[in-house]
């Protein structure tokens, strides 16, 4: 399971746009566990020993979606809290182009399968909300040269009321993104503890609605995985490749001895396709 820097760190040591072993924090120095963590956790106990995940996580606590889309992100930034700016500041006010600009580094090591997103609190039972994950999905999409139908939009809910979440209404607004949406995923919070905020998940929250992410991720890349299925090697164990075949970036079938940048395509037994590009020294 690795992370792409997506800001530089100085405890620990990371640098932008390089590849580490992810350990948290993932976002950002000083920042803690998130649904990420246990995303990538979880992908890599069910998938076959070769195949690696990686994750760039790129977030701004307290921003509305607002600030994920560059006509709007300067003037909701100019009126918000110092602390809200400083934390713009590591993306050098514009999280998205850093997105796009680390998303672009990534692609050069192996293939985009799904974007997360877990946001909503500040736009708490906003209808537009909507609309406008859609308008940065769709930019996404567009930006990296990605189809929808391979890259998935999984959408966490916020805390929920029996757990004293106080932004539990947008959870009705979350339920609506896959009519905009039709590759979205909304990903339950139902058990998932409150910090005392009321806002965040605890430790415990974020390792399972983590888990859940992944486990919704790898259901879409045909495993049959379930909540309640004990983490375990036995699923990745059973996986084995059936074929492999080798493209250049045109397309083109080439010899597994090819240098340069190409495309591996794998048909697992389990009857899903796992693409990857690899970059093989001239």
């Amino acid at each position: 399971f690795q992370m792409m820097a997506a800001t530089n760190f100085t405890n620990p040591k990371r640098t932008m746009g390089e590849w580490y072993v992810a350990t948290p924090p993932l976002c950002r120095q000083g920042t803690g566990l998130s649904p990420a963590d246990y995303f990538g956790r979880t992908m890599v106990e069910f998938l076959p020993e070769d195949i690696k995940v990686g994750v760039i996580n790129v977030a701004v606590g307290g921003t509305k979606i607002e600030g994920f889309m560059n006509e709007l992100v300067a003037d909701y930034v100019a009126g918000e809290a110092d602390w809200l700016k400083n934390y713009m500041a590591n993306y050098d006010n514009e999280p998205y182009t850093r997105l796009i600009e680390m998303a672009k580094k990534a692609q050069m090591y192996g293939v985009i399968k799904g974007i997360l997103i877990h946001q909503g609190e500040s736009n708490n039972c906003d209808a537009s909300w909507i609309d406008k994950v859609n308008t940065i999905y769709n930019r996404i999409l567009d930006d990296l040269n990605l189809y929808a139908e391979n890259v998935p939009l999984l959408a966490g809910e916020m805390v929920q009321q029996a757990e004293g979440g106080i932004c539990y209404g947008h959870n009705s607004v979350i339920a609506n993104l896959p009519t905009a949406v039709p590759t979205a995923h909304v990903i339950s919070s139902v058990g998932c503890k409150a910090a005392s905020d009321g806002a965040h998940f605890t430790a415990e929250g974020y390792r399972k609605i983590g888990r859940r992410y992944a486990i919704k991720m790898l259901n879409l890349l045909g495993y049959n995985v379930t909540d309640d299925t004990p983490i375990s090697n036995s699923e990745k164990d059973n996986v084995t490749v059936v074929s492999s075949e080798y493209f250049d970036l045109s397309g083109r079938t080439i010899k597994k001895t090819s240098n340069g940048m190409y495309i591996l395509r794998q048909t697992l037994s389990n009857g899903s396709v796992v693409t990857q590009r690899i970059l093989k020294n001239m």
